[in-house]
């Protein structure tokens, strides 16, 4: 169901916290923001609804306090500004949303919710909120099915001496991913790779210039899902990403490291790479957020770095749609900063 703009008070009444939320199972909000007229400060009773608004529009020159209620906005519009996704059909889009979203209901709206945060405070302060989020949903029924149901690939772990790979020319470094046989998954030894490589950058101010990239094919094609849910305790997996977080190794020298990706970049294989000053991408690569699907939301600090390149909205759309999207849409979105 769509509802128009003139609904929206009824809709927004003293039982709206109730009837508009997962444990009611009406997990999705629509409006036809076409139809009727909207009424200033509705959004703040429309933001606090536990569930994913959706703002539909063939016209989306909207007021900006009618687009903060909404988590993601559609249109048809390809010319949209930012927060707006062009689709060929908004009700088609917003069906499938639908979909994804009822069968993970809890980790949308979890998502939704974390957003409205990371896109206001500092990039600290937004990892620690990612990662408590994160951890709470590894405790989950939904990840523990997802975990049930796919079985281990039983790759060898990633060797802590080579899978990543630093060498400095003059003032440049290069941190290269170095896991090719399994597309740069990150695994700890990834993860572990990048803060000692970034922590050296950190501390040695000559090093004018970092790149990172990855060896083989792709980029990165996300994290390991062999550790996925490996540490047991969520409270543990919490504390580790406080510890060793490369997202945040990367964003502490953003100002002097160049990522370019290529090929698959899934999960924190963009995540991680978003918080760096440029990000280059060849011109076949193909972005996407898909942890929705495990029952989890982006864990290697993509509701930070992510939302603070393309917003909110955007980011909201990438992982509730489950959409891969090119280079030339990663660059309009300006996930990305050049196409090389």
């Amino acid at each position: 169901m769509v509802l128009r703009l003139d609904d929206l008070p009824a809709a927004l009444g003293p039982g709206a916290l109730e009837e508009w939320s997962v444990l009611a199972g009406r997990e999705v909000l629509a409006v036809d923001l076409d139809a009727g007229r909207w009424e200033a400060g509705a959004a703040t009773a429309l933001a606090s609804l536990p569930c994913v608004k959706v703002g539909l529009a063939a016209e989306p020159d909207l007021p900006g306090d009618l687009l903060a209620g909404f988590d993601v906005l559609l249109t048809t519009a390809t010319d949209a500004g930012a927060g707006w996704v062009a689709v060929e059909d908004p009700l088609v889009a917003l069906e499938g949303l639908e979909q994804r979203v009822a069968a993970q209901s809890r980790a949308a709206v979890a998502l939704v919710s974390l957003l409205r945060v990371t896109e206001l405070v500092p990039v600290w302060e937004g990892i620690v909120a990612e990662s408590s989020t994160y951890s709470m949903l590894l405790g989950s029924q939904a990840f523990y099915a997802w975990r049930e149901a796919t079985p281990r690939k039983g790759h060898p772990a990633g060797d802590p001496a080579t899978a990543v790979l630093v060498s400095r020319e003059g003032s440049t470094m290069r941190v290269e991913l170095n896991r090719p046989d399994v597309r740069n998954a990150v695994d700890s030894s990834v993860r572990d790779g990048l803060v000692d490589a970034l922590g050296l950058a950190l501390a040695d101010a000559s090093i004018e210039h970092v790149v990172l990239s990855g060896r083989g094919p792709v980029f990165s094609a996300g994290g390991d899902l062999d550790e996925f849910g490996s540490v047991g305790d969520p409270a543990l997996a919490n504390a580790v990403r406080l510890t060793r977080h490369p997202g945040y190794a990367v964003s502490r020298v953003a100002g002097r490291v160049e990522a370019r990706v290529h090929g698959a970049c899934m999960g924190s294989g963009i995540e991680i790479p978003a918080f760096a000053h440029r990000v280059v991408a060849d011109h076949a690569t193909v972005f996407g957020l898909p942890e929705l699907g495990m029952g989890l939301i982006p864990g290697a600090g993509g509701t930070v770095s992510v939302t603070k390149r393309i917003g909110r909205h955007r980011t909201a759309w990438l992982v509730l749609s489950g959409a891969r999207i090119d280079a030339p849409r990663a660059l309009a979105f300006h996930l990305v900063d050049a196409i090389d």
